[in-house]
């Protein structure tokens, strides 16, 4: 039987990964005698262009990389907090998206505005705020947008501050409505759909900003060395949630079926059909199996390849788990072979956790389904990049919904009386 847990326990639990990283942060910056040099560490990761891929801890260094997920964390788990938001699976992914993403790309000055322009959408609409927090925290996938505005020299400071808030607010004001209509343009198969509408809204505000003589291109910098405390803590983290899932429900494997019959297309929310052991245990599940990858390709858990481990891990409460991830990754593997690229260059480590966003299309119709849509994904998402110009963090979303949109009604057609989710 499992222990019934209170939302007030729930946002503890979600409290101890900030609350590691603050600690781990801070301690090692102390030892290492980094503290005098930590405020400019952060001051570098803010300024920051942000835009992909740019990795917070070569650009600052692990201890204020840490620090910079630990404050973004907090700041989303307050919102949830003061407007007692229900958290289910799909906060889960919010949260741990936004996580993984401030590794690379997100920090308070460039998300700050978007949330604005959401309080100034829920105002409008006459509906809570609270309806629309966590969409809000997966569009701040278009947070480098302001910090290329604002950092890039494309306008004369300090207008381009004023600039950048204003497009902050709007994106924030826009993207809610835009992402419901894309929905049905992918019919719930590409699990990113904000990635998705944040694509489409990136490649316009880009074609503007370029009109204007700006040169938005995507960037590379990287960290090119595994840090262990980095790969210590993600252990403990999954580890701790097997932990946690066998102390709520012993039984825990057992619900854990539930999970894996489910086809895991929107909406599919495990914590509501088969519990929060069942998805704890899921989640540690998928978050180790992806940093076993990666270190067995011999690649490098750096900023972007964080996001996705941690985006993988979010979305193991909300549709993903291994029969619907492996075929997707094995057919995008399969792909990058045959393309010829190398398995352990992070643009294509990341290419493949991302490419899970299309786990839907597997659990749904199959495995060889799957594999064709790792194989499409991985051709589509390594070209479409320089059409955002790279201020859009979801850009495998944005694949996604290229594929998904293609593939489902081709796959519709042809096939019948599939596996219901």
């Amino acid at each position: 039987m499992e222990k019934k847990l209170t939302n007030k326990t729930l946002l503890f639990i979600l409290l101890a990964v900030p609350a590691l990283f603050l600690l781990t942060g801070w301690v090692r910056a102390v030892v290492n005698n980094k503290m005098p040099a930590l405020a400019e560490d952060l001051t570098r990761i803010v300024l920051s262009r942000a835009n992909l891929f740019t990795d917070f801890i070569e650009l600052g260094g692990v201890e204020a990389a840490l620090l910079n997920v630990a404050v973004v964390a907090l700041f989303n788990l307050l919102l949830i907090y003061i407007y007692k938001l229900e958290i289910n699976g799909f906060t889960i992914a919010a949260y741990f998206t936004v996580i993984g993403f401030a590794f690379f790309g997100k920090n308070l000055y460039n998300i700050f505005s978007i949330y604005i322009g959401g309080h100034l959408y829920a105002k409008l609409k006459r509906i809570p705020l609270k309806n629309v927090i966590i969409p809000l925290m997966f569009a701040t996938a278009l947070a480098p947008v302001i910090s290329e505005i604002s950092f890039a020299s494309i306008i004369p400071s300090p207008l381009s501050s004023i600039v950048a808030l204003l497009v902050g607010i709007i994106i924030g004001l826009i993207i809610i409505p835009v992402s419901s209509h894309m929905l049905r343009f992918h019919d719930g198969y590409n699990l990113y759909n904000i990635g998705f509408t944040a694509g489409i809204i990136g490649t316009l505000l880009t074609a503007f900003l370029r009109s204007f003589g700006a040169s938005v291109e995507p960037v590379s910098i990287i960290s090119d060395s595994n840090h262990p405390i980095i790969i210590w803590l993600l252990f403990t983290i999954f580890t701790s949630m097997l932990a946690l899932a066998l102390l709520i429900n012993i039984k825990a494997f057992k619900e854990y079926k539930k999970i894996l019959s489910k086809g895991g297309r929107l909406v599919t929310d495990f914590t509501n059909s088969a519990g929060y052991a069942a998805t704890f245990l899921n989640m540690s599940v998928m978050g180790l199996l992806s940093l076993v990858y990666v270190l067995a390709i011999g690649g490098v858990v750096n900023g972007p390849v964080l996001a996705g481990i941690f985006t993988i891990a979010g979305f193991s409460a909300f549709g993903k788990h291994l029969k619907n991830c492996i075929p997707v990754m094995s057919g995008t593997i399969l792909s990058a072979l045959i393309f010829g690229y190398e398995l352990s260059e992070t643009a294509i480590i990341v290419s493949v956790l991302f490419s899970t966003t299309l786990a839907p299309i597997a659990g749904k119709f199959g495995l060889l389904c799957g594999l064709l849509a790792g194989v499409t994904h991985m051709a589509v998402v390594t070209n479409v990049g320089f059409i955002h110009g790279g201020v859009n963090l979801y850009n495998n979303g944005f694949s996604g919904g290229i594929v998904a949109s293609v593939l489902v009604p081709i796959t519709e057609t042809f096939r019948k009386g599939d596996k219901d989710d």
